[in-house]
């Protein structure tokens, strides 16, 4: 049954739900999977340039990350969007998310660090091992296994934040459903529609996550 005037209606349901289906898998997936690597590799970086680099290095490395983590997305993303011009806004805006969230996963990382036994550092010690050897071997792997759901939960986010980047005018998922609203006069099936895929996508990653970590502890029992 199809009702302009009514409050649901089917047949713009499934006219608006390929179109932002495929801003979802373009788009938003893209930028979620991309942005989490970065996060992921950067907020690695900045955990261990913090704990191994000389106090004056890792004071301003702090004062970065902490200025990173205090001012707002959007802010980030409208700046550098008026700074550098001549990169594409998706690409602009997936390196802005994933410097923005690396300064969150960085946090993670380092409680993960402090968390490992000082037997363990002692033991490294001990048997003469190299620095490099001791961080890969040794700390860096019992630390990802205790903050694996924390860097979860942060890619979650990251990927509900993804609708920010209209503001620097992407087209995601949530743009798309705005702007199947605005040349059809019907918002609530495109946004219920992004949403409802939204719900899903988060479900399915926690899932995903819970399973991973329990891979992990049943490979190190």
């Amino acid at each position: 049954m199809n009702d302009d005037n009514s409050f649901w209606s089917w047949d713009h349901a499934a006219a608006a739900f390929p179109e932002i289906l495929e801003k979802f898998l373009t788009v938003t997936l893209v930028v979620t999977i991309i942005g989490s690597i970065i996060a992921a590799v950067l907020g690695l970086v900045i955990a261990l340039g913090r704990r191994t680099t000389p106090r004056p290095v890792s004071a301003v490395i702090t004062l970065v990350m902490n200025f990173i983590r205090m001012t707002p997305l959007v802010v980030q993303l409208l700046f550098a969007y008026y700074v550098f011009t001549t990169v594409s806004p998706l690409i602009l805006g997936t390196i802005i998310i994933g410097i923005h969230y690396a300064t969150y996963m960085a946090e993670v990382y380092r409680a993960g660090i402090d968390a490992v036994p000082p037997g363990q550092w002692e033991a490294t010690t001990a048997l003469s091992m190299s620095p490099g050897r001791t961080w890969t071997a040794v700390i860096i792997p019992q630390a990802l296994r205790s903050t694996l759901p924390a860097l979860a939960n942060y890619v979650i986010s990251m990927f509900k934040d993804t609708p920010f980047l209209m503001v620097i005018t992407v087209v995601e998922m949530v743009r798309q459903a705005q702007l199947y609203g605005s040349k059809n006069f019907r918002f609530v099936e495109a946004i219920i529609i992004a949403g409802l895929i939204y719900l899903v996508a988060s479900l399915l990653s926690s899932l995903l996550a819970r399973r991973l970590e329990k891979r992990l502890e049943y490979t190190t029992a």
